[in-house]
């Protein structure tokens, strides 16, 4: 998001910011005030009525030009009604955000907890961590919301699938794999959404941007006219993954679809993408919105529509229920009056917006008598809420290498250390991208300054690190000191949004300068890369005097102290890596337009994520090292299964092949569940955190991919010289299935693997000889 147009501007200008200001009284207007006569006998204010029956009340009482009003981001009051103006927009990522308008820092409310950037959280692998960092982020949310600067709906999380390397806002996502970036998506909305009784909200979570879409600005390519040309297979198999998941595992309040066409079309005016998909298949409980002025960028951008009515009434029938964006308000009415829309159609939009504020309680009277109404600013950067910053931190932080095992430092023999860097003192930089204003920031310096005396140079002026004039300061350091620790990578100046890479080299003169400092050292160098997208560090793997490789991406407000805490071992490193690190020269013969996942031969092309690309890697997906050491060894697991045809399908062979069944046809009991029991032995000298990946591989030959695919996770904390058991779900119909070239799920027969750490192990596959009625 977010270019915001001329008409757009004059639009707010109007608009009815009542519930952003605190009344006379001291507390905020709300909707539904029982000391308001006016409001008291309305049937969409009483809480024991069924929300259904008050949404239905409540667009019964609207007028057109009203219920048009109430389809776009800054929705309007309706005084008449007791009905507050309502900002839609608000961010909460990785903590609250004040991206959008509906959220605004300042008197009794100054900052907000700013977690790791989610391609850092992502690397933990830590289910829980997700789901306990929403529950955090949506305390504060409500705390702001009570106090009149915040809103209720929150457009996050960014689940798409970091498929290219250099795109600007992979850092806002939880990586390559659709299955980790499904069970993050999952965790955090639930999380963020609360897990109460009935069909309540603590916040409304939006996942996006739905679909294909991951190309801001490349080679004169934007997102406004990008077409994404999209097998039925990778959508299937990979992009509609995580929103999948987000509507069903994660019951998510909200999708938003996307700039970009997918095969010729806009995802914001799909009927197949909306209705049938998001609302038909999943049965979205919740509401549809564009990406900010999409349906505008539709029709003035990509010329879908020869007027904007169309552009509107296209939008609305296909699913659209809200336009972040003036559009709809401005040209539904002519829509109507054109005949090219009904009224009816605004009011089942409207009835989707509605509900899902009913369900937040914005009807429900005085907030403060409701759950989380007590919520204030003292529950805002709370120790409690820092503390699990500076934790998830820790978890995500990734070793890469660390020869001679040369970490963790020791502050009796490195008593002084160089800490050299563009990233070294860094303070905003650590938080990146759709953050709030942090509680306060540990710099790298800093922290490491807790453990021992530093040296500090910059190296370079700043991350684009134009030239060499600091070079001689930060190689006098590092040959003064007893270690160097080289704190380098990338900030938003060089990968954000609308801004992607054009290769994955450090940026300037960062190489010369890491070279040069590694060279002049009299003790262990340390390279710290603090960046979103991977870069090529292929000179530091092979540079000797380079012992140790640390990945911290953006790490958070408490940055610097769990980087310090890492490199001292107070904390052992247990992340993995959630994207592959190509060399540079892939991305030299890699169009980013090219959405293809699988490789193919006649052209050349290689072929994207650890699922199919097959060549010379930096670094691979799912790597991370530990100071520990850890073995796997298999406790117990079926070697068969058998499946079994629906009842409805018993009486046709026409959904089994010779080598495979569909998905849909096939009974998906808990009899298809699978249990695998690993122990995984700490048998080195530290405690320490361990993820077990569970990939599974279909059988070879035939037309399905050979290529494994992750298909669970599993993190575990095992003490020095202890074993934990550890049970793997695997479900047959989920996790041993594959995607045909039609785009339909089918679970292969015969001999599956899994690959658990070094333990393999075949499953194999067949259909029941009888099926009985």
């Amino acid at each position: 998001m977010r270019k915001r147009s001329l008409l757009f501007l004059l639009l707010l200008l109007v608009v009815t910011f009542n519930g952003l200001f605190w009344a006379s009284e001291g507390r905020v207007p709300f909707a539904c005030d029982p000391k308001h006569g006016m409001t008291r006998g309305f049937k969409f204010c009483r809480v024991n009525v069924a929300v259904h029956a008050r949404v239905q009340d409540l667009i019964g009482r609207l007028t057109l030009q009203e219920k048009i009003r109430l389809l776009v981001n800054n929705a309007i009051a309706i005084p008449r009604l007791g009905i507050q103006g309502y900002e839609w927009w608000s961010e909460a990522l990785h903590g609250v955000s004040n991206v959008g308008p509906g959220t605004k820092f300042g008197g009794a409310f100054p900052a907000a907890t700013s977690f790791p950037q989610v391609i850092s959280i992502a690397a933990s692998f830590n289910q829980s961590l997700w789901n306990q960092i929403g529950r955090v982020v949506s305390d504060e949310a409500r705390a702001m919301y009570n106090g009149g600067v915040g809103g209720l709906t929150y457009w996050s999380p960014n689940v798409n699938i970091f498929r290219d390397p250099r795109w600007g806002r992979g850092q806002e996502t939880p990586g390559e794999d659709p299955v980790l970036a499904g069970k993050y998506a999952a965790s955090y909305v639930r999380g963020l959404q609360g897990e109460g009784a009935g069909n309540r909200l603590k916040v409304a979570a939006c996942c996006k941007h739905y679909t294909a879409y991951d190309l801001d600005n490349w080679n004169r390519i934007d997102r406004f006219h990008f077409n994404a040309r999209v097998s039925k297979q990778d959508l299937e198999e990979t992009y509609n993954v995580p929103f999948k998941a987000c509507v069903l595992d994660g019951k998510v309040a909200s999708v938003m679809c996307s700039y970009n066409q997918v095969n010729g079309k806009p995802t914001c005016a799909d009927p197949d993408l909306l209705r049938s998909t998001i609302r038909g298949q999943w049965r979205l409980n919740g509401y549809i919105v564009s990406d900010c002025d999409s349906v505008q960028v539709l029709h003035e951008s990509q010329h879908y529509t020869k007027t904007p009515e169309e552009a509107v009434a296209n939008s609305i029938k296909a699913g659209l229920d809200l336009d972040c964006g003036p559009y709809l308000a401005v040209y539904t009415e002519g829509a109507i009056r054109n005949k090219l829309l009904t009224e009816n159609d605004v009011n089942l939009a409207l009835a989707n917006l509605l509900t899902v504020q009913m369900r937040l309680g914005m009807y429900d009277g005085d907030p403060s008598a409701h759950p989380y109404g007590n919520l204030g600013p003292k529950d805002v950067c709370t120790p409690a809420h820092q503390e699990l910053a500076l934790e998830a931190a820790r978890q995500s932080m990734v070793l890469l290498q660390n020869n001679r095992n040369s970490l963790p430092l020791s502050p009796a023999r490195h008593r002084t250390v160089a800490v050299i860097g563009p990233n070294s003192d860094a303070t905003v930089t650590m938080i990146g991208n759709y953050a709030g204003v942090a509680c306060g920031y540990t710099t790298p310096l800093q922290g490491i300054t807790r453990y021992v005396r530093t040296i500090h140079e910059a190296g370079c002026a700043d991350i684009a690190c134009g030239g060499n004039q600091l070079f001689g300061a930060a190689e006098g350091a590092a040959s003064r000191a007893d270690a160097t620790v080289l704190v380098m990578g990338l900030d938003q100046s060089i990968e954000a949004e609308a801004r992607d890479r054009d290769g994955l080299l450090l940026p300037g003169l960062q190489q010369e300068l890491v070279s040069r400092v590694a060279k002049a050292s009299k003790g262990p160098v340390v390279l710290v890369l603090m960046c979103g997208g991977p870069v090529d560090v292929l000179f530091a793997q092979n540079d000797p005097k380079i012992s140790a490789i640390l990945w911290v991406g953006y790490p958070g407000q408490a940055g610097g102290t769990a980087l310090a805490d890492v490199l001292f071992g107070v904390s052992n490193p247990g992340g993995r890596l959630p994207m592959t690190w190509y060399p540079h020269a892939y991305v030299t013969k890699v169009p980013m337009t090219t959405m293809d996942m699988r490789p193919n031969p006649a052209t050349g092309y290689p072929g994207r994520t650890y699922r199919f690309y097959k060549g010379p890697v930096v670094f691979p997906f799912g790597h991370g090292l530990s100071y520990t050491r850890f073995t796997h060894t298999l406790a117990q697991a079926p070697t068969e299964v058998s499946l079994a045809r629906l009842q409805a399908q018993a009486l046709t062979n026409s959904t089994t092949s010779n080598r495979a069944m569909k998905v849909s046809h096939v009974d998906c009991s808990k009899a298809l569940e699978l249990g695998i029991h690993i122990d995984v032995k700490n048998e080195g000298p530290m405690d320490g955190a361990h993820t077990l990946l569970v990939f599974s591989k279909p059988p070879s030959g035939g037309r399905w991919s050979e290529t494994k695919h992750l298909v669970g996770f599993h993190r575990v904390h095992v003490p020095s010289g202890s074993k934990q058991r550890v049970k793997v779900g695997v479900h047959a119909c989920d996790h041993l299935s594959v995607v045909d070239e039609s785009g339909i799920r089918r679970i292969p027969f015969g001999e599956h693997e899994l690959h658990i750490g070094d333990v393999r192990h075949s499953l194999s596959v067949q259909a029941m000889e009888e099926i009985k009625s």
